[in-house]
């Protein structure tokens, strides 16, 4: 097995978003070649994705919505993923193709992927046994290739942290420090290998088991552009750019926070078990609150940082994402990791309107941060 494309994480999301572009990039010879996806959790569910994964036949990804007043509806069959392995019992494989093959790391470990554990530690370097964090697992991989003298690399987290790759990097390098593993090794982290940052973005509402999912049409994959940096490959969906910051604003401030905002409102509601994001839209209270909400908490500061009319044409693609008949994206899902997620994607609109003086209420903001109108601005930082 020889994969150039190494992924951390198997989620639907994934299957739906990095490996169907790389599948379609395959077709039109413009991928470095196939992936080795490795799995960290250990559930029946997971093994049964990760046996899918070693079929060679691929799994399903379904794409449903509507495009340009059109009605999408494709089936295709996936078969980027060369081979899945089980970070505790396959880690010296995976290890293995680190230091040889490997020119790209893909990863989305969900919202705490970058929590470290107190389990880990130097003695793990080079051990049967896979370090239980996914930095100390990048760390031993990393490690590992720079001992045996292989090229430098580059790495494309897709979590959804701001400038996650260089937040990565920090990890990583702090843990490098800690363990003491040498100046020379630190610079081979911070200065050789490419660390990327970048954004993803597609509604992804179901599985398909036992691997596979349904998804919008609508995806992006925004890449900061970097010197040295090698793609996985060339795709209509991927956006190379210099500013990576205007996309995960749009992103983060409308998209994510209004997902969040109407999983809010079924907490402190108790609303229906099953309901969607479709569901939640035909709800004119609910609605109308949400429509408020951007109006006249987030659209403003748009405004006040000369982006407004970008901004209003990503809600309007927005609006019509919610409204997708086709995709049941249920609010239980969006509810888990709920406290984390209203950090990271409703405080920095508080803390960014606080940092331009604007005089807004934010009131909806407020109420689903419990933070009080009069909390002075050292409280609003993200």
């Amino acid at each position: 097995m020889s994969t150039p494309i190494l992924q951390f994480g198997t989620s639907r999301f994934l299957q739906a978003h990095v490996d169907l572009f790389v599948h379609q990039a395959l077709a039109q010879q413009r991928a470095l070649g196939k992936i080795t996806v490795v799995q960290s959790t250990g559930s029946a569910q997971s093994a049964q994705r990760l046996a899918a994964f070693n079929a060679p036949a691929g799994y399903p990804v379904r794409i449903r919505g509507i495009e340009s007043g059109v009605v999408v509806d494709q089936e295709h069959l996936v078969t980027s993923i060369a081979a899945g392995l089980h970070a505790d019992r396959d880690w010296s494989a995976v290890r293995a193709l680190a230091a040889g093959p490997v020119q790209v790391i893909v990863s989305n470990t969900g919202d705490r992927g970058y929590e470290l554990s107190a389990q880990d530690g130097p003695e793990l370097l080079g051990a049967a046994m896979a370090p239980r964090s996914f930095p100390a697992k990048l760390l031993d991989l990393l490690h590992y290739r720079y001992l045996h003298g292989a090229a430098p690399l580059t790495l494309y987290p897709c979590e959804l942290v701001a400038n996650n790759g260089s937040v990565l990097r920090a990890l990583v390098c702090k843990l490098a420090s800690e363990w003491q593993l040498g100046n020379a090794f630190l610079a081979y982290l911070e200065n050789t290998c490419v660390w990327v940052n970048s954004l993803v973005d597609r509604i992804v509402s179901e599985p398909i088991e036992p691997a596979g999912a349904v998804a919008e049409p609508y995806a992006i994959w925004v890449i900061e552009a970097q010197e040295n940096m090698v793609l996985p490959c060339t795709h209509p969906q991927i956006v190379v750019t210099d500013k990576l910051e205007p996309y995960e604003r749009r992103k983060l401030f409308l998209l994510n926070l209004g997902h969040t905002f109407l999983a809010e409102q079924w907490l402190h509601w108790g609303r229906p078990e099953d309901e969607t994001v479709l569901q939640a839209m035909a709800d004119t209270t609910l609605r109308a609150e949400l429509e408020a909400l951007w109006e006249e908490e987030v659209l403003p500061v748009f405004q006040a940082r000369g982006e407004g009319n970008i901004a209003s044409a990503y809600l309007a693609q927005v609006r019509d994402r919610f409204n997708n008949p086709f995709l049941a994206h249920r609010l239980a899902d969006i509810a888990q990791n709920h406290e984390e997620k209203k950090r990271r994607r409703l405080l920095p609109v508080l803390a960014l309107a606080n940092r331009m003086q604007l005089p807004l209420a934010q009131p909806r903001l407020r109420a689903a941060l419990r933070i009080a109108a009069a909390r002075p601005a050292t409280d609003y930082a993200a």
